[in-house]
């Protein structure tokens, strides 16, 4: 089958390796490319495509607010795509469609393209036996009413997804002892195990429950829970020894931090 395609992202490059890696796969057709949400509205408006992979954080209106526009029943099959991991994993909680974290690997695509394909065949009834137009809208509708700017309840991530080639590990954040950055990585260290994430730490740390994790340092964040004791040398700089025994640095911040969390 032939599928047409429409990227949607403010970025160049990642609009050229989403192309690239797209044009992998004979049956996909980039049929165009658009830096907004404003441009692909009008793109839409015009023209039909199969499948749409869609940022969902961009300058002025984001990718919810596409959807909005051009309305649930309208939409395309849609894959959304973002470099935070805590939408992916806020959206999978809500049964979201397919969502693809940034950088994205040629493995973790393909998987996305048969899952898309197959939903195009239900849509265009080579498998009438699903409802798949009527799944979408709902599906949509539960993730805006949770991840749209319009929601007013925080919710925190209780789950963070590590993508690793074609595994995908779920890990609870509660059994989360502490996490430390990596250059443009954080390292989880849950248990004996480690994992590395693409992500910030101050992307990390605002997608985590404050009364529960806290940053010490600008390379540290702990989970309160296994935090045994406190040391401080003088008024600056102090230590955080967690349950295990590991010593991690704490900053005068983090420690303003630490004594926010304990008030609140």
């Amino acid at each position: 089958m032939s599928l047409r395609a429409l990227i949607v992202d403010d970025e160049a490059l990642a609009r050229t390796r989403m192309n690239r890696l797209l044009s992998g796969d004979p049956e996909i057709e980039i049929s165009g490319e658009c830096r907004n949400s404003r441009e692909a509205y009008a793109f839409l408006s015009s023209q039909t495509v199969d499948v749409v992979f869609l940022d969902i954080q961009m300058p002025g209106e984001n990718g919810f607010d596409l959807i909005e526009k051009i309305g649930f029943r309208k939409m395309p099959v849609t894959v959304f795509v973002t470099a935070h991991n805590h939408y992916a994993i806020r959206a999978f909680e809500v049964h979201a469609l397919d969502y693809l974290t940034k950088p994205i690997e040629q493995e973790r695509l393909a998987s996305t393209i048969e899952h898309v394909k197959q939903r195009v065949r239900e849509r265009t009834g080579e498998h009438p036996s699903v409802s798949y137009r009527g799944d979408l809208e709902e599906t949509l509708r539960s993730m805006l009413a949770s991840l749209g700017p319009s929601s007013q309840t925080v919710s925190y991530t209780k789950r963070l997804l590590v993508p690793d080639g074609a595994k995908t590990t779920f890990i609870d954040v509660e059994t989360i002892e502490w996490i430390e950055a990596a250059d443009y990585y954080v390292r989880i260290h849950s248990g004996q195990k480690e994992f590395l994430l693409r992500e910030s730490m101050k992307d990390l740390a605002a997608a985590l429950d404050p009364s529960r994790f806290v940053r010490i340092h600008r390379s540290a964040i702990v989970n309160l829970a296994c935090v045994r004791e406190v040391f401080r040398e003088g008024r600056g700089d102090g230590t955080v020894v967690l349950s295990g025994g590991r010593r991690l640095p704490m900053s005068s911040v983090g420690w303003k931090a630490l004594l926010a969390s304990g008030r609140s």
